[in-house]
């Protein structure tokens, strides 16, 4: 059960900086009055009315903050408090500073696979607390994956967003449409039930994209990306791959599998000998291997820009959004302007499956 504190957050915590803001509300920097320690209060709008698309639905909300209360691991963002008031929820959460790991890793000269292993380690450690408890994320990318400190000796890295993470309770069947394409395993596509087994999928997808700076299953479009997918159609292209070791190919292929029961979980990965090499010349040809630095600064370059597009489109939308509601205002039909706001963040696959099965 989500626990809420009905005081103002303004009691115990001093309104900082805006640190971001969506369709949801905004994310600002929060000073805690009795030690000092900086926190992030992510301020969350509620839906006013069911027909209503301005802000989140409560039960939503519910969820993400009763799954965040029980992952309490060094890897996963940190939940402190949380606070409720008529109009809005406050999530005070682990304030990181680091930015994103492809940010980091971009900025380097050079890596090594056993740098890179470094990483994937922790994300692993996360993603297997998680899944012992029985709680999928199903939006790994790299936009969700942090760190604390890009400055510390050995940064530590933080899982985050859960608003479409999802608890699984036994004998239950689970489906949904939701994710970003280029990341989502078959089964979303294709509707069918799903596991912790299909963030292992995504996991695939990012160790891919960190070997070589390509996307395995990118297409012109969107519905071209979830075509590749459904179809498996991959491959270890040498202009990409020429600097990378077999056994980390061997990696990925156990887990970009259709069969979610045959792809490795979490703690299978972390003994998978690339993560935990068996033998001397195992660990030897890790060590000379390393990741296509130049082709994977321009993959990240793509997706900047392409997160910048999109946070300038929703802007635009926003304002004619926001025009458009004080016209009507005047009008007195402010309601029905509440409901044509589109959600702005990401694409839902659904939309996109829909295209998908009117093509065929």
């Amino acid at each position: 059960m989500a626990q809420f504190r009905l005081q103002n957050v303004e009691d115990f915590y001093e309104l900082g900086e805006i640190l971001g803001s969506g369709h949801f509300g905004e994310v600002r920097e929060l000073r805690e009055r009795s030690c000092g320690t900086c926190w992030a209060g992510k301020f969350v709008k509620l839906r006013r009315s069911v027909s209503s698309r301005l802000g989140m639905e409560r039960k939503s909300v519910e969820q993400e903050v009763e799954i965040l209360q029980s992952l309490q691991h060094i890897n996963i963002m940190a939940l402190r408090d949380v606070f409720e008031s008529r109009a809005e929820i406050v999530l005070v959460v682990e304030l990181i500073r680091g930015g994103e790991l492809f940010d980091f890793i971009a900025s380097k000269e050079n890596l090594t696979e056993n740098e890179a292993i470094d990483f994937l380690k922790q994300i692993l450690r996360g993603i297997g607390f998680m899944h012992s408890k029985q709680i999928a994320h199903f939006d790994l990318k790299p936009e969700n994956i942090m760190l604390s400190d890009k400055n510390a000796e050995h940064p530590e890295i933080k899982i985050i967003d859960f608003g479409l993470a999802h608890r699984f309770i036994a004998g239950e069947e689970y489906k949904s449409l939701c994710g970003t394409p280029q990341y989502i395993a078959p089964e979303v596509i294709n509707y069918e039930p799903l596991s912790v087994s299909t963030d292992m999928w995504s996991i695939g997808v990012i160790t891919y994209i960190l070997l070589s700076g390509i996307s395995p299953f990118q297409g012109e479009t969107d519905q071209e990306t979830l075509r590749n997918i459904v179809d498996m159609k991959y491959d270890f292209d040498e202009h990409y791959f020429s600097q990378t070791s077999n056994i980390a190919k061997d990696f990925i292929e156990k887990l970009l599998v259709k069969d979610q029961s045959e792809r490795m979980t979490a703690d299978e990965c972390l003994l998978h000998p690339w993560i935990k090499p068996l033998t001397r010349k195992q660990a030897a040809n890790r060590s000379r291997s390393s990741i296509n630095m130049k082709n994977f600064r321009k993959f990240n370059a793509r997706r900047k820009w392409k997160m910048s597009y999109n946070m300038v489109w929703a802007c635009n939308r926003l304002s004619r959004l926001q025009l458009h509601c004080k016209r009507d205002k005047e009008d007195q039909e402010l309601r029905s302007c509440e409901s044509d706001q589109e959600d702005t963040e990401t694409k839902p696959a659904s939309l996109i499956r829909r295209r998908l099965s009117s093509s065929s």
